[in-house]
């Protein structure tokens, strides 16, 4: 018990199964100098993104369950369970949740051309235009793209899909008139929304968002919708509970810390603090919501 009660007495990896510059990297190197100072240890964040985080979560869910090999999780996990017809593991039962970080909201976003200023009137221009709209995201699978997907299915209509290579690409596309939507993540839109290149709808979180309070949800329109990003850190299955205890005190902790709270909100996001069990309970249901949709959308990646 004693050497749990020590740790951490050498450096931490933490895999973000992204590139830098992600989101997700951000996040996780804003919390790892908050552990680094807490703790005494270094927390170095690691990079290894590929096949839609895949790469990063399998070197995790096969490492040592000593709690010197962290995780970010995000909600590619939970999508991913699906997605992905022959995974190398499973994320529900090869990973332990520690503490959920953050969730950012998506945002329905048209150009200034686009006809429907309002989700009713995109949900009728749809339905009187079956498949004549098509929605952009960074790639099949992304968040973006599952928004988008979960839209489709409760609004019952018929927009078509569009896969980019990165989000830089889909919004150019979208500005130029090439698309019509996109369900973008907050913080790539929010500039071209203030200019006024773009027009937002609504947001997808169950709340609105503190960088657009004047737009609604999509659940004000679509009751139960909810289709957002979230990051939280975890480690493989048989870490010592006192390991994950102690983390999970010294995340949440970190987000009432005013300084990264704010941070975290300047990033079009909300923290997310509670427990490991809350944590496991997101995953889960997020892994069945996702399930669901991709299942009735028939995607499949190449």
């Amino acid at each position: 018990m004693s050497w749990a009660q020590a740790y951490p007495s050498r450096p931490v990896r933490w895999i973000v199964p992204a590139a830098a510059g992600n989101t997700s990297d951000i996040v996780a190197r804003l919390m790892a100098q908050w552990l680094s100072d807490r703790l005494g240890q270094p927390f170095i964040v690691e990079n290894r993104p590929g096949a839609g985080t895949n790469i990063g979560t399998e070197m995790v869910a096969r490492a040592a369950p000593d709690g010197y090999a962290l995780l970010m999780a995000t909600s590619s996990s939970a999508i991913n369970a699906t997605l992905y017809e022959k995974l190398n593991f499973n994320f529900i039962r090869d990973i332990a949740p520690i503490a959920s970080i953050w969730r950012v909201a998506n945002v329905l976003v048209v150009t200034q051309s686009f006809p429907a200023r309002t989700v009713p009137e995109f949900i009728a221009y749809a339905k009187a235009n079956p498949g004549k709209i098509n929605f952009a995201s960074p790639g099949v699978g992304t968040a973006i793209h599952m928004s988008g997907e979960l839209f489709k299915m409760m609004a019952g209509v018929n927009i078509i899909h569009v896969p980019y290579r990165g989000n830089a690409l889909a919004l150019s596309d979208l500005i130029s008139g090439r698309v019509q939507a996109i369900f973008d993540n907050i913080t790539s839109s929010i500039e071209y929304i203030k200019a006024g290149e773009l027009r937002a709808l609504a947001v997808t979180t169950a709340a609105r968002s503190e960088l657009l309070p004047d737009i609604p949800t999509l659940a004000d329109f679509l009751p139960g919708y909810e289709g957002s990003g979230w990051v939280g850190i975890s480690a493989p299955k048989a870490t010592p509970a006192v390991i994950i205890d102690k983390l999970n005190r010294e995340i949440n902790a970190g987000l009432g810390d005013p300084k990264i709270k704010a941070r975290l909100a300047d990033m079009g996001g909300a923290v997310l603090p509670g427990s490991p069990a809350d944590f496991g309970r997101l995953i889960v249901d997020e892994t069945e919501m996702w399930g669901k949709v991709i299942r009735a959308a028939n995607i499949k990646v190449k």
